[in-house]
């Protein structure tokens, strides 16, 4: 006779336990590959592709060239950068900014809200930087016919002071970078800054004192290397590896997205209005957002010396003589707050990516952030989620229980059956049925809760690996980071305590070898929830509490039932 209850036990377990391992290589073999990249530290300024006019790429792909109307770029050799010199400091209550004066690039951005480390609370988290570590860079400027990003080199800027601050009382801060064409036109760069706000606005104000029409395009992109997600090292070691890469918008689609190394097979190139480009790290975004009035059209690039560039080129704008125009985009350079990127621009939330079960683990989110709302701590959030999960399965887990009570109360006249037709696995599988439809037990029933809870837990783990919110998050005592693995292993290991003693409320299974797996289980278990986030564990372990609680109760009332049923 197959035990039915046991064998699907088993294979949804194995299932689990072989999707962790594999994740988990896939997620160290990623790790080694962009550790091992090469990681380059050059910038070069070349071509690209655009939208009103033709757009090309040139010899390197750094900078977009309109071809019919520019002779092709060449090659130029930009030299290191250090961000304290040629650049203006700007500060506001999220963002310190650098902007380069060679160009009017953003060449750094650190979040004074987000630190680097839980070893390092003053020290900010660096999301763009322009260093020997990292290059990662907000590009943009004008091309075109009279465009002021050519195959000369980028524009000089000027600017009124060289640093800014956004001052108590202040809502907003405009810096302003100041050039000057050959026909003497007066361009203006001015990045817009807004209190709580990671939202940059950029504008071009082109005064056009010539005799002849402006003819430009607004590009923006942004720009990096193969070097390694620094906000990575914060998540548990074990598990699925976050996204790193191109995420954009399309008419079809909300999101798409593509990773560094398989931006060469798959190049973006599509044109909308009402579009963003980005990419995307984890819990952090940086995102290019156009004029949602005017078609852009979005593309990647990797240069030939191994740069990545996500790009938004504008349509091609004429403005007459003695008249003054814009040019406008904004920049998102900041934490994945899905709300507020949902407010931005459609789409932009989702790189906020729960993967495929984003329709769980949304609800999930929504929930933990009511809890919050209330208790001010996400581990207490975690745990009134995982109550409420309960809530909604006990009477499904109820009847669960209930069969294994009942499949335990049978366990010796299924070993009688057994004894005594020894190798005859016929009669032996049609005595059982008899004795299933006997007893009104059914085998399969204690094995759905556990089904039914996998894409919960995957789910919440989604949520605890893409939530910025829970980033560095503590709960109490020594769990001072709820989306990082528990560094004293004591809740995977009350977990595997949990574990042991659900299995010992469950009826051991008849065969020799099954009771051996099983009995391995807890330990296996334990094993995988050392380098989980301990968020994810702290669930896990109330959900087992809250299991031989319900299913001991279950249990001891259908034993006290049965003597006077007899």
């Amino acid at each position: 006779m197959i035990d039915f209850q046991r064998y699907a036990l088993i294979a949804a377990i194995a299932a689990l336990s072989f999707m962790l391992l594999t994740e988990w290589n896939q997620f160290r073999l990623e790790q080694q590959e962009l550790a091992t990249a090469n990681i380059d530290r050059s910038a070069l300024h070349d071509g690209s592709q655009s939208e009103a006019a033709v757009i090309t790429e040139s010899s390197d792909g750094e900078l977009p060239v309109v071809a019919e109307l520019q002779a092709p770029a060449q090659s130029i050799e930009e030299p290191a950068i250090d961000i304290n010199s040629g650049t203006v400091r700007v500060l506001t209550d999220v963002l310190d900014v650098r902007i380069n004066l060679d160009g009017g690039d953003i060449t750094y951005v650190a979040l004074p809200e987000h630190y680097a480390s839980l070893d390092t609370p003053d020290e900010a988290f660096v999301l763009l930087e322009k260093s020997g570590i990292r290059q990662f860079t907000a590009q943009s400027g004008l091309i075109g016919p009279n465009g002021t990003d050519t195959a000369a080199g980028r524009p000089q800027f000027t600017v009124e002071q060289s640093d800014y601050e956004l001052n108590e009382g202040e809502d907003s801060l405009v810096v302003s970078l100041y050039t000057q064409d050959e026909a003497g036109n007066r361009i203006a760069k001015q990045f817009h800054f807004h209190r709580g706000e990671y939202l940059i606005d950029l504008k071009y104000r082109v005064e056009n004192s010539s005799q002849q029409a402006f003819k430009a395009a607004l590009f923006t992109q942004l720009r990096r290397d193969n070097s390694p997600d620094p906000a990575a090292d914060s998540s548990g070691g074990l598990g699925m590896a976050p996204f790193l890469g191109v995420a954009w918008k399309t008419p079809e689609d909300l999101y798409n997205k593509v990773k560094f190394g398989k931006m060469e097979e798959k190049p973006v190139d599509v044109s909308m209005s009402g579009g963003w480009i980005a990419m995307v790290q984890h819990y952090f975004v940086n995102a290019w957002i156009p004029d949602p009035e005017q078609q852009a059209r979005f593309s990647t690039v990797v240069t030939k010396k191994g740069m990545n560039i996500a790009r938004a080129t504008g349509p091609l704008q004429s403005i007459a003589p003695g008249e003054v125009g814009e040019f406008r985009s904004q920049l998102y350079s900041g934490p994945k707050d899905q709300y507020r990127l949902e407010e931005i621009s459609a789409g932009l939330d989702l790189t906020v990516d729960y993967s495929w079960l984003w329709w769980i683990a949304q609800p999930l989110f929504w929930l933990l952030t009511q809890f919050f709302s209330l208790t001010g701590n996400w581990g207490w959030s975690i745990i009134l989620v995982t109550v409420l999960v309960k809530a909604l399965f006990f009477k499904l887990n109820a009847t669960a229980f209930r069969s294994m009570a009942n499949m335990r109360r049978v366990q010796p006249k299924m070993l009688e059956i057994r004894e005594r037709y020894g190798d005859d696995r016929q009669k032996q599988s049609q005595a059982m049925m008899e004795l299933y439809k006997k007893e009104k037990v059914n085998p399969m029933g204690g094995c759905l809760p556990m089904l039914v809870q996998m894409p919960v837990f995957i789910a919440l783990y989604w949520v605890l690996m893409e939530s910025v919110e829970l980033r560095h998050a503590p709960w109490i005592l020594w769990i001072n980071d709820l989306s990082a693995m528990d560094p004293y292993f004591i809740l995977p290991l009350i977990m595997g305590a949990s574990m042991f003693i659900q299995q010992r409320l469950n009826p051991p299974p008849p065969d020799p070898m099954q009771a051996k797996i099983m009995q391995w289980m807890p330990v296996v278990f334990t094993v995988f929830f050392l380098f989980f986030p301990a968020g994810l564990v702290l669930y896990w372990v109330v959900n087992n509490t809250l299991s031989i609680v319900q299913q001991w109760i279950i249990t001891r009332n259908l034993e006290k039932a049965q003597p006077a049923k007899a």
